[in-house]
């Protein structure tokens, strides 16, 4: 399974990522060391979306807190850089998928990384990982 990242990135042509303690959703939970991710820099953090494709070097779920009812999943990944991204894929140009029920993967995307704007792992079908391949 392939899954991509929304998060805050210093530098974006860093041969290495690490996210500490990220917020997980869409099965994003279950990323793991060996699995494709995709690196979205977070617009809300001053990014421009896509800037890389890189390979989970490590994955550890963080704990849950005791005594909160509520708690989306967090995990810490480091990622080794495999690809920089050739073409712009962000907020601006996911935009006009906003049919939630197409099925295309612009609109996957959208929905996922956009519709609730927070930074965040997502997993992602075989079709958006195609997708996201094609921009690099």
């Amino acid at each position: 399974m392939a899954f991509a990242i929304k998060a805050e990135v210093h530098d974006p042509r860093a041969k290495t990522f690490t996210f500490p303690a990220q917020k997980t959703m869409y099965g994003g939970k279950y990323i793991a060391e060996r699995d494709t991710v995709f690196v979205f820099a977070s617009e809300n953090e001053g990014g421009q979306g896509l800037i890389a494709r890189g390979i989970v070097t490590s994955a550890e779920a963080i704990a849950k807190k005791r005594g909160v009812a509520r708690q989306t999943p967090r995990v810490s990944i480091t990622a080794r850089r495999t690809a920089l991204a050739k073409r712009p894929l962000g907020r601006s140009e996911l935009k006009h998928f906003t049919d939630w029920n197409d099925g295309r993967p612009g609109t996957e995307l959208n929905f996922k990384f956009y519709r609730q704007a927070t930074n965040k792992i997502v997993g992602v079908s075989a079709q958006a990982a195609a997708f996201l391949r094609g921009f690099f």
